[in-house]
């Protein structure tokens, strides 16, 4: 049947030999094996032009499905209206089904709307609709609403089963979970939304509760936990973890040794992380690109050349991409480690190829201009020039180069000839060589560019910031214009990479951190950004109002009510006078915490 309607564009001689014999469950399989949406719904209306072809609400949620995933609402609502005028009433899959597909095609709120419907129908979401609904608020960062909604929904669950109340509220206020009928699946989606919102308490309880209710936890969920442990740097309960596995015969996977072997490199386990990789080998499980990439940079910052070229060999053996990133962190280990012949062989390698971007080139230019290797810097920005890749940030580079060589006129002059070439200087160049000329006390060129600068409307509060920082080491300047650019194009590995080395020569200060936070927030990295947040209110880098602002919205936008009113708090024994912003920030936890949006505008 399948390969007839694959081969067989007309749907009657298609399906004319079982078209008076179709029971309603092939129907719902042919619907389902289509990989076109166009050929699902063309399907669909001929079992609905047939009379002895009876269509059920399952056959429905399979097209809303369908439709739902190849994102074409006005089908979706049209079915919808449908089901209504022929009198097929919705079930909870039905309700799940069009609360995953908005959620998943970027329509939260007419998921929330889906949810609210099923409500006003007097329908209890099932588990499976329950554990969507919980995903649906973790994919958008609101993992209180995700919690309440499951505590809601247990609490419904244990007084359907019978539960005396006062137990279930005792299990239910300590992460317990109310009956023993949750699947493998929904323990997974607990526990991953727990971690993702920093709750290791929480997390820890409810894989406790699944173990004691008798569900054995899958390879997902040991990997959850393990990841949720790692990055609270718990290393011996990653350990026990592994333990577990062995016990309950949980064979790792590739992803179970992967966040191992990044977990060792971060706490500087590398011996551990390589012995992970090798235990991978072992046990017939094939290193995927992140395996290498990952123990590859490992190895690449800690200068250990050897080991990173018997990787690179097996790489290039397995026909494995090295990533722009891995490639300049590798010329960077060559520099480092007083090779710079064999760095220069290995840039032109990825060079000559033609597939390098703008980003690698100022990467690999970046990394000889730090270590003051004019020349080669050069020979790099030329190769760049001549692959037609050259932009702001190439340029930018290139400058601080000359600036770390005390090559001032060739600064200079790089600077002036950006416009020639169809670059426009942004804030960061004019931030970076103002930084340069002043800090070569030469402070009435460094004037011409500031004015330049004003004129070219580029003046914010983050570049007197930086011009404040002039009274630090020029260095510190420099690196966190870097962080900012990097950070304005989302390029998160080369910010981090500044950063830490900041962190450990003891020069990083509030307006790095603050880089490092919005940077981590744009992009969704909510644990990172609340880690830094943590370490800024730790060391005691919030001064003004901008670092408050900054931390609030994260805390905010991450729904940490406790955290944002602590930092609130804060801020006022400082004496930092609160703006719009603030009060907007306040707000809107609020209003997530159920506070009624008329209450906050009385």
């Amino acid at each position: 049947m399948l390969q007839a309607l694959d081969t067989v564009k007309d749907l009657d001689e298609a399906l004319k030999p079982w078209a008076e014999n179709l029971s309603n469950k092939e129907r719902s399989i042919i619907l389902k094996e289509q990989s076109s949406w166009e050929r699902a719904l063309e399907i669909f209306e001929w079992f609905k032009r047939q009379e002895c072809h009876e269509l059920n609400v399952i056959h429905y949620n399979i097209m809303l499905r369908t439709l739902g995933k190849a994102r074409k609402w006005s089908y979706v609502q049209s079915l919808w209206d449908e089901m209504s005028v022929k009198g097929i009433v919705p079930i909870n899959s039905t309700y799940g089904t069009l609360i995953d597909v908005c959620s998943k095609g970027g329509l939260k709120e007419e998921a929330v709307c889906w949810l609210e419907r099923m409500n006003e129908r007097g329908m209890e979401p099932d588990e499976v609709t329950m554990g969507i609904v919980v995903q649906m608020y973790k994919k958008a960062g609101e993992f209180q609403k995700a919690e309440e909604f499951f505590k809601k929904w247990s609490s419904r669950e244990s007084l359907r089963h019978g539960e005396d109340t006062k137990t279930m509220i005792g299990k239910v206020e300590n992460g317990s979970h109310v009956n023993g009928s949750l699947s493998s699946y929904t323990y997974n989606t607990l526990i991953d939304t727990y971690g993702k919102a920093g709750q290791l308490k929480e997390a820890s309880e409810t894989f406790a509760q699944m173990l004691r209710e008798g569900i054995v936890p899958t390879t997902v969920t040991f990997n959850t936990m393990i990841h949720i442990y790692g990055n609270n740097d718990q290393l011996a309960e990653v350990d026990s973890l592994i333990k577990k596995m062995e016990e309950l015969h949980c064979p790792p996977d590739t992803r179970t040794y992967n966040i191992l072997i990044f977990l060792h490199a971060k706490n500087d386990k590398i011996s551990m992380a390589s012995r992970y990789f090798w235990k991978m080998k072992e046990a017939n499980l094939e290193p995927d690109i992140v395996s290498y990439r990952t123990l590859l940079y490992a190895y690449s910052i800690r200068r250990m050349v050897c080991e990173a070229e018997e990787l690179i060999s097996e790489m290039d053996g397995g026909g494995l991409e090295i990533d722009e990133y891995t490639q300049s962190a590798l010329t960077r280990m060559y520099i480092e480690a007083g090779m710079l012949e064999k760095s220069w062989l290995w840039f032109r390698r990825f060079h000559l190829a033609g597939d390098m971007s703008s980003e690698g080139y100022s990467a690999n230019i970046d990394g000889y201009g730090e270590r003051g290797h004019v020349l080669e810097a050069e020979r790099a920005f030329i190769c760049c020039q001549e692959g037609k890749k050259l932009t702001v940030l190439v340029f930018n580079v290139m400058v601080k180069a000359y600036g770390m060589g005390r090559n001032y006129d060739k600064a200079c002059n790089l600077f002036d000839s950006m416009t020639s070439h169809g670059a426009v200087p942004d804030k960061c160049s004019y931030n970076s060589l103002i930084q340069i000329l002043a800090g070569a006390d030469l402070p009435h060129m460094a004037k011409r560019y500031l004015r330049k600068m004003q004129e070219a409307g580029l003046e914010a509060q983050e570049t007197y910031k930086l011009l404040r920082s002039l009274e630090a080491s020029p260095d510190v300047y420099t690196s966190n214009c870097m962080i900012d650019l990097y950070s304005e194009r989302s390029m998160v590995r080369q910010a981090e990479e500044i950063f830490e080395i900041m962190k450990k020569k003891g020069d990083a200060n509030e307006f790095t951190y603050a880089m490092m936070l919005i940077m981590y927030k744009r992009n969704g990295r909510f644990e990172e950004a609340t880690r830094i947040a943590k370490q800024m209110r730790e060391s005691g880098l919030i001064s003004d109002l901008l670092s408050y602002n900054n931390v609030l919205g994260l805390y905010a936008v991450d729904g940490r009510f406790k955290d944002v009113i602590g930092t609130f708090k804060d801020m006022v024994n400082a004496a930092v006078q609160p703006d719009d912003f603030t009060f907007k920030s306040l707000g809107a936890v609020l209003m997530k915490c159920g506070v009624p949006k008329r209450a906050l505008i009385l």
